[in-house]
């Protein structure tokens, strides 16, 4: 069930592998006590600033002409999250809506007018990994919108590619 290492023992509880310093076996039956790990992001002029927890459900990079345009780069990098797992921590008065506040908009840095996220689908936001000062460990899974990509940039990963989205 569990292997020394040192003053360290690795314990596998319910297929979750944990590392711990106690000597006490971990109990399958109580669930391990541990906070997600959250995330720092911030707009380009540090106006505005924001924790996200590591806990994305999808990501994708979106070579759309509007995710091109958003950003001037080839694509968009983003993860979707529910919205109650992201908070401003510095600069909310700073944030400006980009759309309608009661459906699709983005919200942005009134200073630099940074996008720092958007609406999604079924309640969720969509964070640009571009904001984002820390590591997600959910990388993009895909390309979408590959079919209106920039033409003088190639895609060299081995990632899946579509034309439209990818849930269509």
């Amino acid at each position: 069930m569990g292997r020394r290492l040192g003053m360290l023992s690795l314990y596998r509880v319910t297929g979750v592998l944990r590392l711990t310093r106690s000597r006490e076996v971990p109990r399958a039956s109580s669930p391990p006590s541990y906070r997600a790990v959250v995330l720092r992001g911030r707009c380009a002029c540090n106006a505005v600033a924001f924790e996200v927890s590591d806990e994305f459900v999808v990501a994708y990079n979106c070579h759309c002409s509007n995710c091109r345009a958003a950003t001037g780069s080839a694509f968009l990098p983003w993860g979707e999250i529910e919205p109650e797992k992201l908070r401003v921590t510095k600069g909310a008065d700073s944030l400006i809506f980009d759309g309608d506040a009661h459906g699709h908009h983005a919200r942005r840095c009134g200073e630099c007018f940074s996008l720092l996220y958007w609406t999604g689908y079924e309640g969720k936001i969509r964070v640009p990994y571009g904001s984002l000062i820390d590591e997600p460990t959910l990388k993009p899974t895909a390309h979408m919108f590959v079919g209106s990509k920039a033409p003088w940039y190639e895609i060299l990963d081995d990632l899946p590619q579509y034309d439209e989205y990818p849930w269509s």
